[in-house]
């Protein structure tokens, strides 16, 4: 086991965290958090997962 808060522990979701924040969070600025739960849903579930060219698949 490494320390406490090292990113190779979970490096998938570290990952993913980057993406989410690169592309989508500092990309938009949201009024509510009904705005900001909405729109993560909507990148998640709709571009991320089945639109979003992924390294893995080539």
């Amino acid at each position: 086991m490494s320390r406490a808060g090292c990113p190779y522990d979970n490096s998938p979701m570290e990952g993913f965290y980057g993406i989410f924040k690169s592309e989508f969070v500092n990309e938009h600025s949201f009024e509510t958090d009904d705005d900001l739960n909405n729109g993560t849903l909507d990148y998640i579930y709709c571009y991320y997962n089945h639109i979003r060219p992924h390294s893995y698949n080539g």
